[in-house]
């Protein structure tokens, strides 16, 4: 993933796109109609779980630096 400084929102938001479009490609057959968003205590996206209707095709788990930056997007 391509480092962006903190408060450079427009390219960050465009970086993590990025990331994500691979990543976020359904499997063959199916395609995203929902997603389902979790949080850390602290507001920060924890998970998104992306749905075909009720099934659930995939979970992104976001762990985060202590600086609040994102250090990791892993799907399961």
């Amino acid at each position: 993933m391509t480092e962006v400084a903190y408060g450079r929102y427009e390219e960050a938001y465009k970086a993590i796109h990025g990331a994500l479009n691979g990543i976020m490609a359904p499997p063959s057959g199916k395609k995203v109609t929902k997603l389902a968003f979790s949080w850390n205590p602290d507001g920060i996206v924890s998970t998104i779980s992306a749905y075909d209707g009720v099934e659930l095709l995939f979970t992104l788990m976001f762990t985060w630096n202590a600086d609040g930056t994102l250090h990791d997007v892993a799907r399961i």
